[in-house]
């Protein structure tokens, strides 16, 4: 998962049509597990760009896309939030819900 830089969001969102976004905290025990899930999920979708950033430097952000709380999954499709993931459960639940969001992936 590439870190991507809060000035970085918007652009990567508006030009990517799919895109992964995974937020968390460094403290956070639970989030460094997802975090671990999330790089073998990354592994099985070679072409979708997964990225991850510190939610304490995008506090605006995290409000105005209403996060409840980390880990948190974001997939945004043409720059709209689609799906958020709060219980990752395991890789393969976290594979097939993925790849049910994506276009042409039926």
């Amino acid at each position: 998962m590439k870190k991507i830089e809060p000035f970085e969001i918007d652009e990567v969102i508006r030009n990517e049509e799919v895109v992964c976004l995974y937020l968390y905290t460094p403290m956070c025990g639970t989030c460094q597990l997802a975090k671990r899930m999330l790089e073998v999920v990354e592994e099985l979708f070679p072409f979708l760009p997964f990225y991850q950033t510190d939610i304490n430097y995008i506090p605006k952000r995290a409000v105005a896309w209403k996060i409840e709380s980390v880990p948190c999954l974001l997939l945004f499709q043409r720059g709209n939030i689609v799906k958020k993931w709060y219980a990752f459960h395991s890789v393969p639940y976290l594979h097939e819900t993925i790849k049910e969001m994506l276009p042409n992936s039926h």
